[in-house]
Protein backbone atom coordinates (compact mmCIF):
# COMPACT_ATOMS: atom_id res chain seq x y z
CA UNK A 1 0.00 0.00 0.00
CA UNK A 2 1.52 3.07 -1.13
CA UNK A 3 2.20 5.75 1.90
CA UNK A 4 0.36 9.25 2.02
CA UNK A 5 2.05 12.32 1.35
CA UNK A 6 1.46 15.43 2.49
CA UNK A 7 -0.35 16.14 -1.23
CA UNK A 8 -3.30 13.36 0.09
CA UNK A 9 -4.22 16.28 2.67
CA UNK A 10 -6.33 18.59 1.77
CA UNK A 11 -6.45 22.34 3.36
CA UNK A 12 -8.22 22.94 6.48
CA UNK A 13 -10.52 25.11 5.15
CA UNK A 14 -11.44 22.31 2.30
CA UNK A 15 -11.84 20.22 4.80
CA UNK A 16 -14.20 21.87 7.03
CA UNK A 17 -16.27 21.89 3.66
CA UNK A 18 -16.58 18.21 3.47
CA UNK A 19 -16.17 16.96 7.07
CA UNK A 20 -19.72 15.94 7.26
CA UNK A 21 -19.62 13.87 3.90
CA UNK A 22 -15.87 12.73 4.51
CA UNK A 23 -17.32 11.50 8.14
CA UNK A 24 -20.27 9.66 7.17
CA UNK A 25 -17.84 7.46 4.55
CA UNK A 26 -15.03 6.68 7.35
CA UNK A 27 -17.69 5.28 9.00
CA UNK A 28 -19.08 3.17 6.67
CA UNK A 29 -15.19 2.12 5.85
CA UNK A 30 -14.65 1.31 9.28
CA UNK A 31 -17.45 -0.68 9.96
CA UNK A 32 -16.39 -4.05 8.64
CA UNK A 33 -12.77 -3.19 9.52
CA UNK A 34 -13.40 -3.58 13.43
CA UNK A 35 -13.19 -6.91 14.84
CA UNK A 36 -14.20 -7.68 18.75
CA UNK A 37 -12.59 -10.85 19.52
CA UNK A 38 -14.13 -11.29 22.94
CA UNK A 39 -15.75 -9.05 25.34
CA UNK A 40 -12.78 -6.51 25.70
CA UNK A 41 -10.33 -6.61 22.71
CA UNK A 42 -10.87 -4.65 19.49
CA UNK A 43 -8.92 -4.25 16.54
CA UNK A 44 -9.66 -2.04 13.87
CA UNK A 45 -7.47 -2.78 10.89
CA UNK A 46 -5.72 0.57 9.66
CA UNK A 47 -5.81 2.17 5.85
CA UNK A 48 -4.84 4.95 3.87
CA UNK A 49 -8.19 6.26 4.10
CA UNK A 50 -8.66 5.19 8.14
CA UNK A 51 -5.53 7.02 8.42
CA UNK A 52 -6.07 10.29 6.44
CA UNK A 53 -8.86 10.42 8.45
CA UNK A 54 -6.99 10.88 11.77
CA UNK A 55 -4.70 13.19 9.70
CA UNK A 56 -7.08 15.38 8.88
CA UNK A 57 -8.72 15.63 11.96
CA UNK A 58 -5.94 16.36 14.27
CA UNK A 59 -5.15 19.10 11.92
CA UNK A 60 -8.29 20.54 12.27
CA UNK A 61 -8.19 20.07 16.29
CA UNK A 62 -5.10 21.62 16.32
CA UNK A 63 -5.71 24.42 13.29
CA UNK A 64 -2.84 23.26 11.82
CA UNK A 65 -2.13 25.17 8.47
CA UNK A 66 1.64 24.82 8.59
CA UNK A 67 3.09 22.37 5.33
CA UNK A 68 5.87 21.28 7.65
CA UNK A 69 3.53 20.38 10.51
CA UNK A 70 1.22 18.67 7.99
CA UNK A 71 4.00 17.10 6.32
CA UNK A 72 4.97 15.95 9.96
CA UNK A 73 1.82 14.55 10.71
CA UNK A 74 2.02 12.46 7.42
CA UNK A 75 4.98 10.68 8.37
CA UNK A 76 3.78 9.77 11.85
CA UNK A 77 0.46 8.65 10.56
CA UNK A 78 2.77 6.76 7.55
CA UNK A 79 4.23 4.69 10.31
CA UNK A 80 0.92 2.69 10.24
CA UNK A 81 0.30 2.12 6.85
CA UNK A 82 0.62 -1.81 5.70
CA UNK A 83 3.12 -2.48 3.24
CA UNK A 84 2.80 -5.54 0.47
CA UNK A 85 1.33 -8.83 1.87
CA UNK A 86 0.58 -6.92 5.39
CA UNK A 87 -2.17 -5.88 7.23
CA UNK A 88 -1.86 -3.51 10.22
CA UNK A 89 -4.19 -2.67 13.50
CA UNK A 90 -5.41 -0.60 16.13
CA UNK A 91 -5.90 -2.90 19.19
CA UNK A 92 -8.11 -1.37 21.75
CA UNK A 93 -8.37 -2.89 25.34
CA UNK A 94 -12.01 -1.88 26.75
CA UNK A 95 -12.71 -2.15 30.53
CA UNK A 96 -15.91 -0.05 30.93
CA UNK A 97 -15.01 0.23 35.06
CA UNK A 98 -13.04 3.33 35.45
CA UNK A 99 -12.06 1.92 38.49
CA UNK A 100 -10.51 -1.65 37.34
CA UNK A 101 -8.87 0.11 34.31
CA UNK A 102 -5.42 -0.22 35.54
CA UNK A 103 -6.07 -3.91 37.85
CA UNK A 104 -7.39 -5.63 34.24
CA UNK A 105 -5.09 -3.92 31.98
CA UNK A 106 -2.22 -5.64 34.85
CA UNK A 107 -3.55 -9.12 34.31
CA UNK A 108 -3.21 -8.50 30.60
CA UNK A 109 0.69 -8.16 30.66
CA UNK A 110 2.13 -10.47 28.16
CA UNK A 111 -0.99 -9.99 25.43
CA UNK A 112 1.34 -8.77 22.99
CA UNK A 113 2.40 -12.89 22.46
CA UNK A 114 -1.11 -14.26 22.39
CA UNK A 115 -2.92 -12.62 19.27
CA UNK A 116 -2.46 -14.42 16.32
CA UNK A 117 -4.46 -14.04 12.61
CA UNK A 118 -5.50 -17.81 11.34
CA UNK A 119 -5.70 -18.26 7.54
CA UNK A 120 -6.25 -21.89 7.44
CA UNK A 121 -3.12 -23.70 8.34
CA UNK A 122 -1.26 -20.54 8.74
CA UNK A 123 -0.73 -19.15 12.21
CA UNK A 124 0.32 -15.12 11.77
CA UNK A 125 1.23 -13.85 15.21
CA UNK A 126 0.59 -9.89 15.41
CA UNK A 127 4.04 -8.06 15.70
CA UNK A 128 2.91 -5.25 18.58
CA UNK A 129 5.30 -1.81 18.57
CA UNK A 130 7.82 -2.54 20.49
CA UNK A 131 7.98 1.31 21.91
CA UNK A 132 4.93 0.73 23.44
CA UNK A 133 5.47 -2.32 25.65
CA UNK A 134 6.77 -2.38 29.27
CA UNK A 135 7.61 -5.40 31.21
CA UNK A 136 5.27 -5.51 33.96
CA UNK A 137 2.81 -2.56 32.25
CA UNK A 138 0.29 -2.49 29.30
CA UNK A 139 -1.64 0.49 27.71
CA UNK A 140 -5.01 -0.07 26.78
CA UNK A 141 -4.41 0.49 22.91
CA UNK A 142 -1.54 -0.42 20.99
CA UNK A 143 -0.49 -0.54 17.08
CA UNK A 144 0.23 -4.21 15.66
CA UNK A 145 0.81 -5.58 12.59
CA UNK A 146 0.57 -8.92 10.38
CA UNK A 147 2.95 -10.22 7.94
CA UNK A 148 1.35 -12.77 5.66
CA UNK A 149 3.62 -14.67 3.72
CA UNK A 150 3.02 -15.04 0.02
CA UNK A 151 0.96 -18.69 0.49
CA UNK A 152 -1.02 -17.22 3.63
CA UNK A 153 -2.24 -14.30 1.26
CA UNK A 154 -3.17 -16.83 -1.15
CA UNK A 155 -5.05 -18.96 1.39
CA UNK A 156 -6.86 -15.66 2.50
CA UNK A 157 -7.96 -14.72 -1.05
CA UNK A 158 -9.73 -18.21 -0.94
CA UNK A 159 -12.97 -17.83 0.20
CA UNK A 160 -13.57 -21.52 1.45
CA UNK A 161 -9.98 -20.90 3.61
CA UNK A 162 -11.50 -19.99 7.30
CA UNK A 163 -10.08 -17.03 8.60
CA UNK A 164 -10.09 -16.01 12.29
CA UNK A 165 -8.59 -13.34 15.03
CA UNK A 166 -7.66 -15.16 17.94
CA UNK A 167 -6.54 -14.21 21.52
CA UNK A 168 -4.81 -16.69 23.43
CA UNK A 169 -4.27 -15.08 26.92
CA UNK A 170 -3.91 -16.64 30.54
CA UNK A 171 -6.66 -13.68 30.95
CA UNK A 172 -8.43 -13.24 27.77
CA UNK A 173 -9.19 -16.55 25.05
CA UNK A 174 -11.12 -15.89 22.19
CA UNK A 175 -11.38 -16.83 18.77
CA UNK A 176 -13.28 -14.98 16.52
CA UNK A 177 -14.14 -15.95 12.79
CA UNK A 178 -14.11 -12.91 9.98
CA UNK A 179 -17.27 -11.97 7.81
CA UNK A 180 -16.81 -11.92 4.26
CA UNK A 181 -17.52 -8.24 4.27
CA UNK A 182 -13.84 -7.58 6.40
CA UNK A 183 -12.47 -10.40 4.40
CA UNK A 184 -13.01 -8.36 1.43
CA UNK A 185 -12.24 -5.22 2.80
CA UNK A 186 -9.10 -6.36 4.26
CA UNK A 187 -7.89 -8.04 0.80
CA UNK A 188 -7.78 -4.88 -0.84
CA UNK A 189 -4.98 -4.27 1.92
CA UNK A 190 -3.11 -7.26 1.13
CA UNK A 191 -2.86 -6.34 -2.61
CA UNK A 192 -3.22 -2.81 -3.71
CA UNK A 193 -4.66 0.40 -2.40
CA UNK A 194 -8.03 1.53 -1.15
CA UNK A 195 -10.03 3.71 -3.50
CA UNK A 196 -10.21 7.15 -1.74
CA UNK A 197 -13.64 7.62 -0.42
CA UNK A 198 -14.08 10.91 -1.02
CA UNK A 199 -13.19 13.05 -5.02
CA UNK A 200 -11.43 15.76 -2.53
CA UNK A 201 -11.20 18.31 -5.44
CA UNK A 202 -14.53 18.25 -6.69
CA UNK A 203 -16.47 17.41 -3.27
CA UNK A 204 -14.66 21.41 -2.30
CA UNK A 205 -15.65 22.92 -5.73
CA UNK A 206 -19.58 21.73 -5.17
CA UNK A 207 -19.36 22.64 -0.94
CA UNK A 208 -20.34 25.95 0.66
CA UNK A 209 -18.03 28.54 0.56
CA UNK A 210 -17.17 31.20 3.87
CA UNK A 211 -18.00 34.79 1.99
CA UNK A 212 -15.66 37.40 3.17
CA UNK A 213 -17.70 40.40 3.99
CA UNK A 214 -15.28 43.00 4.47
CA UNK A 215 -11.06 43.26 4.50
CA UNK A 216 -8.78 45.46 6.49
CA UNK A 217 -5.15 45.03 6.52
CA UNK A 218 -4.54 42.21 8.06
CA UNK A 219 -8.03 40.49 8.99
CA UNK A 220 -11.00 39.98 7.30
CA UNK A 221 -14.92 39.40 8.42
CA UNK A 222 -15.78 36.27 7.08
CA UNK A 223 -19.47 35.33 7.03
CA UNK A 224 -18.93 31.61 7.47
CA UNK A 225 -20.53 28.56 5.39
CA UNK A 226 -20.73 26.26 8.42
CA UNK A 227 -21.36 29.07 11.22
CA UNK A 228 -21.69 27.91 14.98
CA UNK A 229 -25.12 29.17 14.87
CA UNK A 230 -27.17 31.45 12.05
CA UNK A 231 -25.78 35.07 11.74
CA UNK A 232 -22.29 34.04 13.63
CA UNK A 233 -19.55 35.69 11.74
CA UNK A 234 -15.61 35.05 12.10
CA UNK A 235 -12.44 37.56 12.28
CA UNK A 236 -9.53 35.36 10.81
CA UNK A 237 -6.31 36.63 9.60
CA UNK A 238 -6.10 37.11 5.73
CA UNK A 239 -2.40 34.94 5.84
CA UNK A 240 -2.74 31.68 6.44
CA UNK A 241 0.87 31.97 7.89
CA UNK A 242 0.02 34.28 10.23
CA UNK A 243 0.66 33.68 14.38
CA UNK A 244 -1.86 32.96 16.92
CA UNK A 245 -3.67 35.04 19.64
CA UNK A 246 -0.59 35.62 22.00
CA UNK A 247 1.92 35.84 19.37
CA UNK A 248 0.18 38.88 17.30
CA UNK A 249 1.49 42.10 17.84
CA UNK A 250 -0.71 44.92 19.38
CA UNK A 251 -1.39 46.94 16.73
CA UNK A 252 -2.95 43.98 14.63
CA UNK A 253 -4.76 42.64 17.42
CA UNK A 254 -6.28 46.10 17.65
CA UNK A 255 -7.43 45.69 14.22
CA UNK A 256 -9.05 42.56 14.66
CA UNK A 257 -10.95 43.07 17.75
CA UNK A 258 -12.46 46.01 16.24
CA UNK A 259 -13.54 43.83 13.68
CA UNK A 260 -14.89 41.77 16.46
CA UNK A 261 -16.58 44.41 18.13
CA UNK A 262 -18.10 45.83 14.63
CA UNK A 263 -19.65 42.35 13.89
CA UNK A 264 -21.00 42.30 17.44
CA UNK A 265 -22.61 45.61 16.86
CA UNK A 266 -23.90 44.54 13.65
CA UNK A 267 -25.89 41.38 15.46
CA UNK A 268 -27.00 43.81 18.12
CA UNK A 269 -29.40 45.93 15.83
CA UNK A 270 -30.16 43.23 13.87
CA UNK A 271 -31.86 42.03 17.40
CA UNK A 272 -29.55 39.95 18.78
CA UNK A 273 -26.73 38.98 21.09
CA UNK A 274 -23.24 37.32 20.41
CA UNK A 275 -20.42 35.83 22.24
CA UNK A 276 -16.93 36.35 21.41
CA UNK A 277 -15.15 33.49 20.94
CA UNK A 278 -10.78 33.19 21.09
CA UNK A 279 -8.84 29.95 20.91
CA UNK A 280 -5.33 31.41 22.27
CA UNK A 281 -4.40 28.19 21.12
CA UNK A 282 -4.84 28.50 17.67
CA UNK A 283 -2.90 29.62 14.83
CA UNK A 284 -3.78 32.19 12.49
CA UNK A 285 -5.66 34.04 14.83
CA UNK A 286 -9.72 33.79 14.53
CA UNK A 287 -12.17 35.48 16.71
CA UNK A 288 -15.58 33.67 16.52
CA UNK A 289 -18.47 36.36 16.78
CA UNK A 290 -21.46 33.83 17.97
CA UNK A 291 -24.85 35.20 17.78
CA UNK A 292 -26.84 34.01 20.42
CA UNK A 293 -30.21 32.38 20.27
Amino acid sequence: MNPLTPADIPPLDAFEAIRDELRARVIAHKQPRRVAVGDRVTLLFEDRETLRWQILEMCRVERTRDATAIAQEVAVYNELIPAAGELSATMFIEITEQAKIRSELDKLVGIDECVALRVGAHDVRGEFDTRQLDEDRISAVHYLRFRLAPEAVAAFRDAATPVSLRVDHRACQADTPLSPETRASLLVDLTGDPAPLLDFARAAASAPRDRVLEERTHFRVVAPARPQAPGSLRVEARDANAPGFAATPPAQLAEAMALAQKCASEIARAGGAARIVIDASAAPLRIEVVRLA
